[in-house]
């Protein structure tokens, strides 16, 4: 079932809707979860509450999916461009330049805020063995950012169509200075499409974006994490296509 309440997003002082799945048996048991948080919650789990009527489909696997688990999707801002500055956790290059990068920000209030009252309010496996973070797009930077800067929180991160090629110097000094875990996953996915690969009926090897997600899986294999790089032929930048993703990611961050 789905729950929807509104949560103050203290950096601004303004609410924001949190989109929480629990498990269907949640009130008729005593049992505790594992927690996985999403970034733009609107877009996971109905077509009518997402951005371009498409959503995840992520109820749709969860009800059949063997796992039962509690999912925390957090609505990102819906006002001009305030979803880019707080989904943007590095100073950024390019078009990006020009947004104040309030991503630590976002992140502290998630940890600190919360995750502290899912973890008082519903019944939790609080541990970070047990927590996982997840997005596209910026959300995907801010996952991949959340699994390495936060490390001490998350222990798996779902980094799907990740927009890392606008801050790719601070991401590697992050991923040069954090301490990350051995137990740590990292799911990274990207489309060819959405790359600009020249054909698209066949794996990317050669894109900006391609050697963007391999220099970053190459730095954490080497701080001893598992990495997953997927990437989807024929794959665009939309959820549609995100939402094929769904049963590869879930797997391999919480099957194997």
């Amino acid at each position: 079932m789905i729950v929807k309440r509104d949560f103050i997003y203290t950096p601004k002082a303004v609410s924001r809707c949190l989109h929480i799945w629990l498990p269907e048996d949640y009130d008729r048991t005593e049992e505790h979860y594992p927690v996985m948080y999403f970034f733009d919650g609107h877009n996971l789990f109905l077509n009518q509450d997402a951005t371009y009527g498409k959503s995840w489909g992520l109820k749709e696997f969860l009800e059949g999916w063997e796992k039962p688990m509690i999912i925390v999707g957090i609505e990102c801002s819906h006002e001009g461009q305030e979803r880019l500055s707080e989904y943007l956790p590095y100073p950024g290059i390019s078009w990006l330049s020009s947004f104040d990068p309030q991503g630590e920000a976002t992140m502290d209030w998630i940890v600190n805020e919360i995750k502290p009252m899912i973890d008082r309010e519903y019944r939790t496996i609080p541990f970070r063995e047990c927590t996982a973070i997840g997005g596209s797009s910026m959300g995907g930077i801010m996952a991949l950012y959340a699994g390495v800067h936060y490390n001490r929180w998350f222990s798996k991160a779902a980094c799907v169509s990740s927009s890392i090629g606008c801050c790719m110097e601070p991401l590697h000094a992050d991923l040069t200075d954090s301490y990350i875990s051995a137990d740590t996953r990292i799911y990274l996915s990207w489309g060819t499409r959405e790359a600009g690969a020249e054909h698209h009926d066949r794996e990317d090897v050669s894109t900006p974006t391609y050697h963007h997600n391999k220099s970053v899986a190459d730095a954490l294999i080497q701080r001893g994490a598992a990495v997953y790089m997927d990437c989807q032929i024929g794959g665009g930048h939309c959820e549609a296509d995100w939402e094929k993703l769904v049963p590869t990611f879930m797997d391999f961050l919480w099957m194997r």
